[in-house]
């Protein structure tokens, strides 16, 4: 059995730098006071020597953990089958990657699991907390509150408690879903329906209300709730066409319920775009052009999304460290939304 070599210690680095180890620890953790030159020293023997810093001794100096928890208010079946998920968090992977921050992954299958990522987050793990597809009458926030924990939330807070200091990153959902349903009333349709998504998350809600402001005497058979996934699109695009046969234009609220209905349109032998005409919204490219046709839909970046999440999160967090609120407070953000054409209208 091959014996491992002992982990070089702090000390081992402040003798080959010639230093104290005080000044070693400052340096490794990111204290003030020490001038340049015994800083470049002290990093020149850390490289040498090969030494990691331990983390728990770290943090007992910096009160920092240098980790954050992404929370996911999904079962793991639904985060990994839908590439919106894969897109936010490669964004905030990339974030805190380029911030030397581990991501903690917490999935919430069902009431125990909110239980117990309020029991985690409490227990002191991470310094903070990013938190996205929270449905309406999710306990998620208040645990989250009551934790006092540093958050920012994807996409506009639905509930009804305290929202002061609240801050998220969403995208103009509303605006969107009005670019969707101007350009399909643009193309001369007037039976224009919409697969909504699931109305317990604001996403779906301000969607919804933008195809209503454009379509504002709608037929209300014109309107069937989905969940954003393909089988949802296919149940919802098959009640349409039982429902109101002649209709000849669909929005949908996301990417997956459009290439659902796509698949029932084929199914029922309706031309796209000549008989409907199909619209979706994300602008997923592993969705959207594997579609037949090719789906049009509104773009929302949601790699940048992820992104700002973290960016926001980290801004916070140096604000709050600095324990003199210099500077302005992170502030929500909105993000534009853009009509991607393609063949399917």
């Amino acid at each position: 059995m091959t014996e491992t070599a002992p982990r070089p210690t702090l000390e081992a680095v402040a003798a080959r730098a010639g230093v104290s180890r005080a000044t070693v620890s400052r340096v490794v953790n990111g204290g003030d006071g020490v001038r340049e030159p015994l800083v470049e020293r002290v990093r020149k023997a850390v490289e040498e020597l090969g030494y990691v810093p331990n983390q728990a001794a770290r943090s007992l100096v910096t009160r920092r953990h240098d980790a954050v928890a992404v929370v996911v208010a999904e079962p793991e079946t639904r985060v990994f089958a839908d590439p919106f998920f894969a897109l936010q968090l490669r964004g905030i992977s990339k974030e805190l990657t380029a911030h030397d921050n581990q991501l903690v992954l917490l999935l919430t299958e069902g009431r125990d699991d909110h239980a117990r990522v309020g029991r985690y987050l409490a227990g002191g793990h991470v310094d903070g907390a990013l938190v996205f597809s929270l449905h309406l009458d999710d306990p998620l926030p208040e645990l989250i509150q009551r934790a006092g924990v540093p958050t920012v939330f994807g996409g506009r807070p639905g509930w009804s408690g305290d929202r002061r200091g609240v801050v998220y990153v969403d995208v103009d959902n509303r605006g969107g879903a009005r670019d969707a349903v101007r350009h399909l009333a643009g193309l001369g349709r007037t039976r224009i329906a919409h697969i909504a998504g699931a109305l317990d998350q604001t996403s779906a809600v301000d969607r919804l209300d933008g195809y209503r402001d454009v379509m504002v005497d709608a037929d209300p058979r014109l309107i069937v709730e989905g969940d954003f996934t393909p089988a949802g699109g296919e149940r919802a695009m098959r009640e349409l066409l039982d429902r109101c046969p002649d209709l000849d234009a669909v929005f949908a609220a996301n990417d997956l319920s459009a290439a659902g209905a796509l698949r029932v349109l084929r199914e029922a032998g309706r031309r796209v775009p000549d008989d409907v005409a199909v619209v979706g919204f994300d602008d997923m490219l592993p969705v959207t052009e594997q579609t037949e046709p090719p789906l049009t839909t509104i773009r929302q970046d949601i790699e940048e999304m992820g992104r700002l999440m973290a960016r926001l999160l980290l801004r916070g967090l140096e604000r709050n460290a600095a324990d003199q609120g210099i500077g302005a407070a992170p502030s929500s953000v909105v993000l534009p939304t853009t009509l991607i054409r393609r063949a399917s209208a």
